[in-house]
């Protein structure tokens, strides 16, 4: 049976509309993957395995003859430091290099260090979301295990209190994570500032004698 003329209709219109999206898309598509692309991939990936054994070694060493206060105050800590990377991750996409340029003429401190994290801002946001956020989330989990099993090891209802501490944890990870991304776009540029503020702290080669960080 042939084809309604509703339908021949209805699809010439078809015909027309895909031939007329694919002659107007505005952005091109790039093919493969650049070279510099796939070695950093490569080398975030093993640095991020060489830190993660580091890090759990030293944690699971340190946590498992600590009190559990302390090994609170560490996860903590580790949960902090977390969502502060990823603040400074998210304000190095967000700053414009615009003020540092202006800065950096004026041999404003810490300028020139601002304006290499934001030529290098996809990098920098690697390392800080993903590399450290990974690790401190991996290293709290660790140590919420470690004060969990130290506190209630004779406890009939572990695995409970585990799953518990472990979704609070989470809870928290991700709560900080989503305060940091609004105060990272919105202060990046003073983020980004005085985190190039503290790294030209270890300028040494460009640092005059007698100078220290709180110039």
């Amino acid at each position: 049976m042939g084809k309604t003329d509703t339908e021949k209709k209805y699809m010439k219109q078809l015909d027309k509309y895909k031939k007329t999206s694919r002659q107007n898309i505005p952005v091109k598509r790039k093919a493969g993957f650049e070279k510099k692309h796939v070695l950093w991939g490569i080398f975030i990936t093993c640095v991020s395995f060489a830190l993660s054994m580091l890090v759990l070694f030293a944690s699971s060493g340190l946590l498992g003859s600590a009190q559990p206060v302390f090994a609170f105050i560490v996860v903590l800590v580790i949960i902090v430091a977390g969502v502060v990377f990823d603040v400074i991750g998210i304000a190095v996409t967000a700053a414009d290099e615009t003020p540092f340029h202006s800065m950096a003429s004026k041999k404003i401190k810490g300028a020139r260090q601002s304006l290499v994290l934001l030529r290098n801002a996809p990098r920098v946001s690697s390392f800080c979301n993903d590399v450290i956020g990974d690790i401190c989330s991996v290293v709290s989990g660790v140590a919420a295990t470690s004060i969990v099993y130290k506190v209630f090891a004779t406890s009939g209802n572990i695995s409970v209190i585990e799953t518990i501490t472990g979704a609070l944890i989470a809870a928290f990870t991700v709560g900080g994570k989503a305060f940091a991304k609004n105060i990272g776009m919105n202060n990046s540029n003073y983020i980004v500032f005085w985190v190039g503020r503290f790294l030209s702290c270890f300028s040494f080669g460009k640092r005059k004698k007698g100078q220290g960080c709180s110039g």
